[in-house]
C-alpha cells in the first residue's frame, strides 16, 4: 500500500481490530495512506460525508491506524440501560443546554485527558448543506490541539489521514489549507457533498 504508515497513537487493545480493518479494505480493494500526529490529542475532521458506507470504511481506517476514536452524542444517549455501552464505544456525553456550550464541554474533555481523539464530520449530515459546522475549528483552537484532516475518496478507493496543523485563529487562511487538502476528493455520492466553507468566514 503506497504511502502506508502506522503511528501508534492510542492503540486499540488487541490485534483483532487491526486485522478486521486490513481484511475489510483488502476485500473492497482500498488503499490506506497517511499518518497521525504525535501527542495523542487532536480533532479529526472527516469529509466528505455523503453515505452510510462512510462509517465502515472510516472504522476500518481507524482500526488500521490503531486509533481510539471518541465522538459526541446527546446526553440522552448515555442514560440507562445503554449509557455504559455508549461510553465504551467512545461516546462523549454533550448537554446542549449547558451554559458552556458544545465547544466548552469538549475543550474541558481535552484539558482533562492525557490522550483524546475526537472525530467530527463538519457537514453534520449526509445531505447537502450551505456550510460546514465550525465547532471542530473552535474546539481545536481553544483546546490548543491540532486538526487532522481525513478523507474517503471513492473515485480512487483511498482512505487518507493527511493534513495536520494547529489552527492559528486566522480562520480564512486555515480553511484555505483545508480546502486545498480536500480538493478533488469525491465521496460516494458527490452530488450530496457540502461546499467547504464556514459561516464564520463571512
Amino acid at each position: 500500500m503506497h504511502g502506508y504508515k502506522i503511528t501508534h497513537n492510542g492503540p486499540i487493545s488487541g490485534f483483532i481490530p487491526y486485522c478486521i480493518g486490513r481484511v475489510w479494505m483488502w476485500i473492497f480493494g482500498w488503499n490506506i495512506i497517511g499518518q497521525v500526529p504525535h501527542g495523542g490529542k487532536f480533532v479529526l475532521v472527516g469529509a466528505p460525508h455523503t453515505s452510510n458506507w462512510d462509517f465502515p470504511f472510516a472504522l476500518a481506517t481507524f482500526y488500521i491506524f490503531r486509533l481510539k476514536i471518541s465522538w459526541m452524542g446527546k446526553d440522552t444517549l448515555f442514560k440507562k440501560p445503554f449509557g455504559k455501552i455508549m461510553t465504551w464505544l467512545g461516546g462523549i456525553s454533550i448537554d446542549r443546554s449547558s451554559e458552556h456550550g458544545v465547544v466548552g464541554q469538549i475543550v474541558k474533555q481535552f484539558n482533562e485527558s492525557r490522550k483524546l481523539v475526537v472525530t467530527i464530520a463538519p457537514s453534520g449530515t449526509r445531505k447537502k448543506r450551505a456550510y460546514w459546522k465550525s465547532g471542530f475549528y473552535w474546539i481545536a483552537y481553544t483546546a490548543k490541539v491540532p486538526i487532522l484532516c481525513g478523507y474517503l475518496d471513492y473515485s480512487r478507493k483511498t482512505a487518507c489521514l493527511g493534513l495536520s496543523f494547529a489552527p492559528t485563529g486566522d480562520i480564512i487562511k486555515d480553511m484555505d489549507r483545508i480546502r486545498e487538502f480536500f480538493k478533488g476528493i469525491r465521496g460516494k455520492n458527490p452530488e450530496l457533498a457540502t461546499r467547504i466553507r464556514l459561516l464564520d468566514e463571512t
